[in-house]
C-alpha cells in the first residue's frame, strides 16, 4: 500500500482534490494521472502549463541542491517505481526459491505484455534485458557472419557498440564499414543516400541509432530500413535515447531488431532494458548464454542468464503507468519545451554554437552545445565543481561541446540557473 503521507509528499496537497476518496494503493496513482490526462489542450499547450507539471516534478526524490542535466545517461525513477521495486525485493526474500519461481517469475509475463503494447509489437517479440548494451550485443554477437561479411553503421555510434564489432573484426575477420554523417543533418534523403552508397554485395547487416547519443540527432530509421530491406539487409537499431522520449511505435521504424534502456527516458529501475526481435528472426539469433533447446524459437531464450533479482523488472509496470498517465505525446512535447526554454536564450550569444538541429523531426530534448573558446571537459568540471550542475562533455572527431538533457522533473528555475551560469562563463570565463 502507498500511505497517505507519502502520497501527499510526492504530489503535494493539490493531489487531494483530484483523488480525495482514493485508498492510496498503487492504483490511486493511476487514477490521479488519469484525472490529469483529462485536462484540455494540445500537447504543445500542456507542455507550457506549469500547474500540470508541478505535481509531476514532485513525484521524484531527486536532490534539488544540484541540477541534473545528464538524463541521457540515466534518469531517476519516480517514487512509485522505487517503492514498487523495494516491495518486490522485500517480498522475494521471504521464501526465496518458492517466491522467485512460483510468484514473481510468472508476473514477468504481465510486464512483457505491457511493454509490447506500448511498443506496438507482440509480447513474444519482447525480451527483458539489463540495458541497451546487453540487448545490442545479443544481436551483434548472435547474428551469424562469415569472414569478409560486412556490417554497415555510422562513425557516430555508441563506443561500446563499435568496440563489440571491432572484437568480431579481430576474432572472425568481419568487416566494419562506417558512414560519415554531417553534424547536424536535416535532410533524411541525404542520410538514406549516404548509407546506400556504402552498401556492397557483402553487406549483411545495417546498424544505426534512432537518436545519436553524441548530439540528440534523430535519424530517419523507417526510410533507412526500407532502403536496406530492398537490398535484402536486416536492420539493428540502437534505441537507447528514444523509448519513453519520443512518441512512436515499432511500426514507425520497421526494423528487425531494437534495443533500449528503460532507466533512461521511461524512468524505470536502474539496470532494466528491452530487446525487440522480429518474430521470424528469433530462431536464427543466438543468445549469449545457451538456453534449453525448447527455447530456440522463444524470445525468453535471451533472458535465460541464471538467477537474478526480478524486483527491478517487475517495477517496470509502475514506470509504464507513470509514462501512460502523463501521455507519450505530452511527455515528448514537454521535453522539447524544456530544451527550447534554455536553448533559445543562449543562442542569442555569438559564441554559442548548437550542434543539434532544432527541427522537431531531427531532435527532441537531448542537445549538444559548443561554447567557442571553452574546452568542453573544462566546462563540465566548472559547472559541477562551482555550481553543482551536471552535464556530459562530448569530445568526438565530428563534434565537441556539452550535452544537456533535462527531464520531466526539471524545473524552469533550474534551467534559469544553468543559463545564468553559462552567461557568466561567456562574460568572465571559467572563474569562480
Amino acid at each position: 500500500m502507498v500511505n497517505r503521507r507519502r502520497f501527499l509528499k510526492a504530489f503535494g496537497p493539490s493531489a487531494v482534490t483530484v483523488a480525495a476518496t482514493a485508498s492510496f494503493a498503487p492504483s490511486s496513482w493511476s487514477r490521479l494521472f488519469e484525472a490529469l490526462g483529462q485536462l484540455a489542450g494540445t500537447p504543445a499547450e500542456v507542455a507550457r502549463d506549469e500547474a500540470f507539471w508541478r505535481p509531476v516534478q514532485q513525484a521524484f526524490t531527486v536532490d534539488r541542491s544540484l541540477v541534473h542535466l545528464n538524463n541521457g545517461g540515466v534518469c531517476p525513477a519516480p517514487t512509485i517505481v522505487q517503492q514498487a521495486m523495494h516491495d518486490h525485493l522485500q517480498y522475494s526474500y521471504k521464501v526465496p526459491f518458492y517466491v522467485h519461481r512460483r510468484t514473481l517469475q510468472p508476473q514477468i509475463e504481465h510486464v512483457r505484455r505491457c511493454l509490447a503494447e506500448t511498443f506496438g509489437c507482440e509480447a513474444e517479440e519482447v525480451a527483458l534485458t539489463r540495458n541497451t548494451s546487453e540487448g545490442m550485443e545479443i544481436c551483434q554477437f548472435g547474428i551469424d557472419l562469415e569472414p569478409g561479411d560486412e556490417v554497415l553503421t555510422t562513425e557516430q555510434d555508441y563506443p561500446r557498440m563499435l568496440s563489440t564489432w571491432q572484437q568480431r573484426v579481430r576474432r572472425e575477420g568481419v568487416v566494419l564499414r562506417q558512414v560519415p554523417l554531417p553534424v547536424p543533418v536535416e535532410d533524411p534523403d541525404e542520410v538514406v543516400a549516404l548509407f546506400e552508397e556504402h552498401i556492397t554485395p557483402r553487406t549483411r547487416l545495417l546498424m544505426l541509432c534512432h537518436m545519436i547519443d553524441l548530439t540528440g540527432q534523430i535519424l530517419p530509421v523507417r526510410a533507412v530500413t526500407e532502403m536496406a530491406h530492398a537490398h535484402g539487409i536486416p536492420v539493428l537499431v540502437d534505441g537507447a535515447q528514444t523509448f519513453g522520449h519520443l512518441d512512436f511505435t515499432i511500426n514507425d521504424l520497421g526494423c528487425d531488431y531494437y534495443a533500449t534502456s528503460l532507466h533512461k527516458w521511461l524512468m524505470g529501475p536502474h539496470g532494466t532494458g528491452l530487446l525487440y526481435v522480429r518474430r521470424d528472426r528469433i530462431l536464427d539469433l543466438w543468445p549469449m548464454m545457451p538456453p534449453e533447446e525448447d527455447l530456440e524459437a522463444d524470445i525468453r531464450k535471451f533472458e535465460d542468464v541464471g538467477t537474478q533479482s526480478l524486483a527491478g523488472f517487475l517495477a517496470i509496470s509502475e514506470a509504464l503507468t507513470f509514462h501512460h498517465g502523463i501521455g507519450a505525446a505530452r511527455k515528448e512535447a514537454r521535453l522539447r519545451y524544456l530544451r527550447d526554454y534554455w536553448v533559445h536564450r543562449l543562442l542569442g550569444h555569438d559564441r554559442v554554437r548548437l550542434r543539434t538541429s532544432l527541427k522537431p523531426s531531427c531532435s527532441c530534448c537531448l542537445t549538444t552545445m559548443e561554447v567557442d573558446g571553452i574546452d568542453s571537459a573544462a566546462l563540465r568540471d566548472y559547472l559541477w565543481e562551482h555550481h553543482r550542475i551536471i552535464v556530459r562533455p562530448i569530445k568526438h572527431a565530428a563534434v565537441e561541446g556539452i550535452r544537456v538533457s533535462p527531464s520531466l522533473y526539471t524545473t524552469l528555475d533550474e534551467l534559469d540557473r544553468f543559463v545564468a551560469v553559462i552567461e557568466g562563463v561567456l562574460q568572465h570565463g571559467l572563474s569562480s
